[in-house]
């Protein structure tokens, strides 16, 4: 898989030079980007801010708010000069994500007050990107930026977007600055980094759409895994994660996530739910792990962390698990876990709503 790097940071700050400098020796400050209510000079600027505060969150391992710093340009600073700060403020993000180590995490306040270093990289050439165009279209220019950059912002920020026929349009969409043929405009919008869940020795990790376009597709999703992993099923729900992702219709929360062990960083399962709450508050929760990593608890651990999770939402009622009849080690993760079986008139209601299928035990635990 092709995780989006500080190189990445660097391809979309070039797009931007490139595009804005042959204006250099016009007033930024007399027209507004796009649709926006700054300047293109503010826009600019804060494109600048933006990349420092990213680069100072990674390299500060920031964790409960913004490291307390802004950049201030010298008066008289030109147009000219602003695009280098552009330039300096993007290498040092850059790099910042090259040299953070897998799975550090750092405050970004939405959606779950946390981003690693993908997410850092992706916010700041979604910034780059989108500003860029705001200025141009104020300023009346073409501006087209490289197609994996906007499929890059949108796999690793926009997992709830149904893709389009082409990235960067989609992504201008999903930002209310532009339409698609068959989708309502977009008035409001948020991008969404990965929800990661610590447990005592593994982390939950959330799997992004690209990451799980490469695992179904046999890949090892961006991750390091133990000898043996991934398993089948954390391929197989992978699949349905792409499929969701396809159809509009993926909720990143209720995705699926990968074991991280705490130790040595090293992927030793995955976990997740089969789907969104149904109507009854009812949500089911699936898990395996590698060969190597079993009989050690971190199936235990990590289901009981992710119930505990979805129980304290007000959507979620009850999670349960399937499990075969012969599966007694699962059978066994379940019960400590905290899921208790499921009484006859409890599997005869699963049958009806979810189809439960014969040979099938139900364990469930409720809020």
């Amino acid at each position: 898989m092709r995780t989006i790097n500080g190189d990445d940071v660097n391809k979309a700050v070039a797009s931007c030079v490139a595009a804005l400098r042959p204006t250099v020796d016009r007033d930024w400050t007399a027209v507004n980007a796009g649709r926006l209510e700054w300047s293109c000079r503010q826009t600019a600027e804060h494109v600048a801010s933006d990349l420092i505060a990213y680069a100072g969150q990674l390299a500060g391992r920031a964790q409960d708010a913004y490291v307390p710093f802004d950049i201030t340009l010298d008066e008289g600073t030109g147009n000219a000069g602003l695009l280098h700060v552009i330039e300096a403020t993007g290498a040092l993000l850059a790099a910042a994500v090259r040299t953070t180590a897998p799975g550090v995490r750092a405050f970004h306040p939405y959606p779950f007050r946390s981003a690693d270093r993908e997410g850092f990289a992706a916010m700041g050439i979604a910034e780059v990107l989108l500003h860029t165009h705001d200025i141009a279209e104020g300023l009346e220019l073409a501006y087209t930026p490289d197609e994996d950059l906007a499929e890059s912002v949108l796999t690793w920020l926009f997992p709830h977007v149904q893709p389009g026929p082409a990235a960067w349009p989609t992504l201008l969409w999903a930002t209310g600055r532009g339409e698609l043929p068959g989708r309502a405009p977009v008035t409001d919008w948020r991008w969404r980094n990965n929800l990661t869940l610590p447990a005592e020795r593994v982390t939950l990790t959330g799997l992004r759409p690209a990451a799980a376009r490469d695992l179904r597709l046999g890949g090892d999703g961006g991750l390091d895994w133990i000898e043996g992993g991934p398993y089948e099923g954390t391929r197989d729900a992978s699949g349905f994660l792409v499929k969701a992702y396809e159809a509009g219709v993926h909720r990143p929360e209720f995705g699926v996530f990968a074991l991280v062990r705490h130790e040595d960083g090293r992927a030793v399962g995955g976990i997740g739910f089969h789907g969104v709450p149904d109507e009854h508050g009812w949500v089911e929760i699936g898990y395996d792990l590698a060969e190597g990593a079993r009989g050690r608890g971190y199936a235990t651990e990590a289901l009981r962390t992710l119930a505990d999770w979805a129980l304290a939402r007000d959507d979620v009622e009850m999670v349960f698990a399937t499990i075969e009849h012969t599966n007694v080690p699962s059978q066994r993760v379940a019960s400590r876990a905290g899921f208790a079986r499921a009484t006859v008139e409890e599997e005869r209601l699963a049958h009806a709503e979810h189809g439960l299928e014969d040979g099938l035990q139900l364990y469930i635990r409720r809020a």
